[in-house]
């Protein structure tokens, strides 16, 4: 081997240990919550409702901390059904929010930065589509800007996920009845003039601009925009994701039909992605409250099926020692970016056997379009 070969093979075999070691980031709760023991009902019923809930980011690792955190138990846990989702998109083995939203929300594999179109550029049917043209009830929650990718995979469509304006411009044609978020800079003093807000209410929807706003509004077609742009941490805006989807299920259950409802906790990955532990912890332990709530509803009203995943794992983060009698966590984060590790998929209540094994994200619109299917069928008379 010539000496500049060799420089450069020494090199490669040093460079490792020369790199900087990743900061060690320490975190306690001080005040874990109760978990309660929620019943699975009769899984072999037809589903009649369903609501996907999606922790942006949110990969097994970042779920450990946070049962450790929560002194070894968590909402999520009370899901009997796990499966394994592989989120690669189509033409990166890396995928980002939109083409992840996009699988999840249409079932089909599209390219990065896509919001609800295919790779040859046609627009997208999402579930919130499928299931009006069902008869059903649709409702869509983030903790983001509604233009954001993964609220923007079941109400818009678009080439860029970094159109904001033009995503939101589609929201009048979108047939959410329930529509809950941030963003509100995006829906008025636009470049195209136009006003989302009065446009919105024309065709039927309540507007509030504060959740104290859309909490005392009644039942019927709902557009809350709470913040100009994401909504703020846990620490600041509360429980409001556990109430604004509870008040979703309030009004999309009175229809007899059913309902379709996707709840997004939506800033995990934010908060991933700037490697921010104390606010990711905050955000992931929020996201379990909230699907505790949407689990005890679910018992009490057999016929609905809930699955809870991610679209992708954020942060390339890694729980390196702590304790869990404590609820203290020592963790790393190893970038600041997506990666391609497969993501954890629990399912709850009616169908959801189906969600066992390992599968393609695209499959979670299709198990959720069968399960909805077994729900509408009725039998001949005499069957």
């Amino acid at each position: 081997m010539n000496p500049l070969l060799r420089s450069l093979a020494c090199a490669l075999l040093l460079a490792p240990s020369l790199l900087p070691a990743a900061e060690t980031q320490r975190f306690v709760l001080e005040r874990p919550y109760q978990v309660a023991e929620i019943p699975e009902p009769d899984r072999n019923l037809p589903a009649t409702n369903v609501i996907l809930m999606i922790g942006d980011g949110m990969g097994i690792h970042h779920l450990s901390a946070a049962w450790a955190a929560n002194r070894g138990r968590l909402f999520i846990e009370n899901c009997p059904v796990t499966g394994i989702s592989k989120t690669w998109c189509a033409d990166k083995l890396v995928t980002d929010s939109a083409a992840a939203g996009t699988a999840m929300a249409t079932g089909t594999k599209t390219l990065y930065k896509r919001v609800a179109v295919c790779p040859r550029g046609n627009k997208l049917d999402s579930l919130v589509d499928k299931a009006a043209d069902m008869g059903k009830s649709t409702g869509v929650i983030a903790t983001c800007e509604l233009n954001d990718a993964t609220p923007a995979a079941f109400c818009a469509n678009n080439e860029k996920r970094s159109d904001s304006y033009g995503i939101i411009g589609d929201y009048p044609r979108s047939r959410a009845d329930f529509i809950f978020g941030g963003g509100g800079k995006y829906f008025t003093q636009r470049p195209d003039g136009r006003d989302i807000f009065k446009e919105m209410q024309a065709q039927g929807y309540r507007i509030a601009r504060s959740w104290e706003e859309a909490a005392a509004l009644p039942p019927g077609k709902t557009l809350a925009v709470t913040a100009p742009g994401n909504l703020p941490p846990p620490s600041k805006r509360g429980d409001v994701l556990r109430r604004a989807t509870l008040k979703a299920l309030d009004t999309l259950s009175r229809n007899p039909e059913g309902f379709f409802l996707m709840v997004e906790g939506s800033n995990i990955d934010k908060a991933a992605h700037s490697n921010k532990l104390e606010e990711m912890m905050e955000e992931l332990l929020d996201f379990d409250r909230t699907a505790g709530a949407v689990l005890d509803w679910a018992s009490k009203h057999p016929g609905t099926l809930v699955v809870i995943t991610a679209d992708h794992n954020t942060g390339a983060f890694a729980l390196t020692g702590g304790n869990r009698e404590k609820g203290e966590i020592n963790a790393q984060f190893g970038s600041g970016n997506h990666d391609g590790m497969a993501v954890p998929v629990y399912a709850f209540g009616a169908g959801s056997g189906a969600f066992t094994g390992i599968y393609e994200n695209t499959d979670i619109f299709h198990k959720i379009m069968e399960a909805f299917k077994k729900g509408t069928f009725k039998p001949a008379p005499g069957r």
